[in-house]
């Protein structure tokens, strides 16, 4: 019997991160890691989970625009195939109203990922599939059919993205067979937070070898001084063989930029990530050009038309690819497409609130049926929150277990949710006790 979507669950749920300076970097100093979070629920009680990352005041605002969602999901039959799939993905991000606030961009194109990825957690369960084995099973023609090819045909066509998975398709079942022994690499921020003292940087940074990572990253920034004494205690407590990369989070002009990371390059940064406006094409290309430091960037490209752009331009040395920043899986898998087609390794931003959980599946996929490779690509792990989900990431030995359960690994705990919903939550009707006490 066919089923439906009856019902759409929308919920402002907010951490308080910013109490121990967890997330804190030189762009925002105080995060309250937060998703917008939405619950698809089909007449047989099957449900789809997805939300949108965000860092607290304002996560009521990308609610809001997920709400505004909802007579686009209810009554629509729940979606099973790749059709389904696409065609939920064009009537979100195709509405003209909605779409004139941004367009394809911002907040209202985060909520469309948001119900564009509780989409594919419903499809993959009712698959029994995870969601990186459930893309992994489609055929190259199903997948090129996901993506909305339009702006990007000057440099990518339909043809040719479908070429493209059409080489990787011999060797897919011994690349999926491999996923599943090895898992796949990743590499750790939990050392580098820009609020953690001294002691604590360096006593996590060989804490994360010691567990197995090959690569950690410090955030960089905020004070020059600072950041060549923090970058010389990493590498001494890391040693020469492992890979630091170091992230600015948006902080710098190019200018700055070109001046920071050539004072920081006999540490030997393996990249330096988001050193200017993440629209800023140009800049990026110039920053490359500039220093001798890799150039990485994309958590906060806005769509598929900028990573195009920094492709062509020759302006970045690693994709960041975003689960959650997008309009969800069927964009990402352009931007894999797009990355595939100029050879520049894909690795995907991660961290927050559930977004190691999400983006592990996307990196998975490419590998066993995009790229074919997981050379000089790491997933980035962040220890934080993953409690909080049924399904949360593993790590062994510096590297994600792939998932097995189906789904997209997105369905938060119901006490979690209950428990940390803003503002009526306890666990903020209990920090506003305290504030109010100590005002």
């Amino acid at each position: 019997m066919s089923q439906t979507v009856t019902e759409f669950e929308v919920h402002d749920i907010r951490f308080p991160t910013s109490e121990q300076l967890d997330g804190s970097d030189a762009m925002n100093p105080d995060p309250d890691y937060s998703a917008a979070y939405v619950v698809m629920r089909a007449t047989d009680g099957a449900e789809g989970h997805g939300f949108c990352f965000t860092i607290g005041r304002g996560n009521d605002v990308t609610a809001a625009a997920i709400e505004a969602l909802r007579p686009y999901v209810v009554g629509r039959p729940a979606p099973r195939t790749a059709a389904d799939l696409a065609a939920l993905h064009h009537d979100l991000t195709h509405d003209s109203q909605l779409r004139w606030l941004g367009p394809e961009k911002g907040v209202m194109h985060m909520a469309a990922g948001a119900v564009v990825n509780a989409a594919w957690d419903l499809a993959a369960k009712r698959a029994g599939r995870p969601v990186w084995e459930f893309l992994a099973a489609m055929s190259s023609e199903e997948l090129v059919s996901l993506v909305d090819f339009r702006y990007l045909t000057d440099v990518l066509t339909r043809d040719e993205a479908l070429a493209i998975l059409r080489a990787a398709e011999p060797g897919r079942a011994e690349r999926a067979a491999n996923l599943r022994e090895r898992g796949y690499p990743a590499y750790t921020t939990s050392p580098g937070w820009l609020g953690y003292s001294d002691e604590k940087l360096v006593a996590l940074a060989k804490e994360a070898v010691a567990d197995g990572f090959g690569q950690i990253k410090l955030k960089v920034g905020a004070d020059l001084g600072d950041d060549i004494r923090r970058m010389k205690l990493a590498r001494a407590a890391v040693g020469p063989s492992v890979r630091i990369a170091v992230d600015a989070n948006q902080r710098w002009d190019v200018a700055d930029a070109l001046r920071w990371m050539t004072a920081l390059a006999p540490y030997e940064p393996h990249w330096i990530e988001e050193p200017t406006s993440p629209d800023d094409i140009l800049g990026h290309a110039a920053v490359r050009a500039g220093q001798p430091v890799k150039v990485a960037t994309g958590e906060h490209a806005a769509n598929r038309v900028v990573f195009k752009q920094l492709l062509q331009a020759g302006a970045v040395d690693f994709v960041q690819i975003d689960a959650a920043r997008v309009a969800g899986v069927n964009e990402n898998i352009a931007i894999l497409l797009l990355a595939a087609k100029y050879g520049v390794p894909v690795c995907p931003h991660a961290g927050g609130v559930g977004l190691c959980e999400l983006v592990q599946h996307l990196a998975m996929f490419d590998y066993v049926a995009v790229s074919g490779s997981w050379e000089d690509r790491v997933i980035e792990y962040v220890d934080h929150l993953h409690e909080h989900f049924t399904d949360p990431a593993v790590i062994a030995s510096g590297r994600y277990v792939a998932p097995r359960a189906p789904g997209f690994s997105a369905r938060m705990l119901p006490e979690s949710i209950a428990a940390h919903r803003y503002p009526e939550g306890p666990v903020w009707q209990a920090r506003r006790t305290i504030e109010e006490v100590n005002s």
